[in-house]
């Protein structure tokens, strides 16, 4: 599931005479793998990026891999807070599960990182990562199924199907013509009712 356009916007350079730490080269990493992938993250075109030397990076960094598993737990970590955390305080599991598909759906950037993520799956810092970013998703996506009242077997039936749609369309969006508003609403709004329990 994503919205139709392709990626987020980067986040701003900080202003100048501002230090910049460790999390803001971590961020500027990730907006690099959203637009161009993990190959691409490297010291200079970033420092470039930051308007600052490289300084500044060795100051916080010993090496652009050091940084690379910066940013990949930055993911980890924001993408477990924003995506989970704020439905904790939703106490129906079918409600939750809408509000789940709705704000996955609509994300931009995260669809980015995760796309290029998962090309780079032979990288020895991202396939850990993806495996427990995935293996969380499932985790959550079975129990709120079941929740939702299904068995233990059909809510992880439903949970990878679930998975798979995702992953799936991620993969489609960059072989295919983008969806207009319209159709990408009425594509959500099918997953929704064909995979939460009624």
């Amino acid at each position: 599931m994503t919205t139709t356009s392709d990626t987020a916007p980067a986040s701003p350079a900080p202003a100048r005479g501002h230090r910049l730490s460790a999390a803001d080269w971590a961020q500027a990493a990730l907006d690099v793998i959203a637009e161009q992938g993990v190959s691409a993250v490297a010291v200079e075109p970033l420092a470039r990026r930051l308007g600052v030397t490289k300084g500044s990076f060795y100051w916080h960094f010993p090496s652009r891999d050091t940084l690379l598993q910066a940013a990949l737990d930055r993911w980890e970590e924001v993408e477990q807070e924003q995506v989970f955390g704020s439905l904790e305080e939703v106490a129906d599991p079918r409600e939750r599960l809408r509000q789940l598909f709705q704000l996955v759906g609509h994300e931009t950037k995260p669809h980015a990182i995760y796309s290029e993520l998962l090309k780079a799956l032979d990288h020895p810092a991202v396939q850990p990562v993806v495996q427990r970013v995935s293996q969380r998703r499932l985790e959550y996506l079975t129990a709120s199924f079941r929740q939702a009242g299904l068995g233990r077997a059909d809510a992880q039936h439903r949970a990878r199907l679930t998975y798979a749609a995702y992953v799936g369309f991620l993969q489609l969006r960059t072989q295919q013509p983008k969806m207009t508003h319209e159709e990408f609403e009425e594509y959500l709004e099918h997953v929704i009712n064909t995979l939460i329990p009624r």
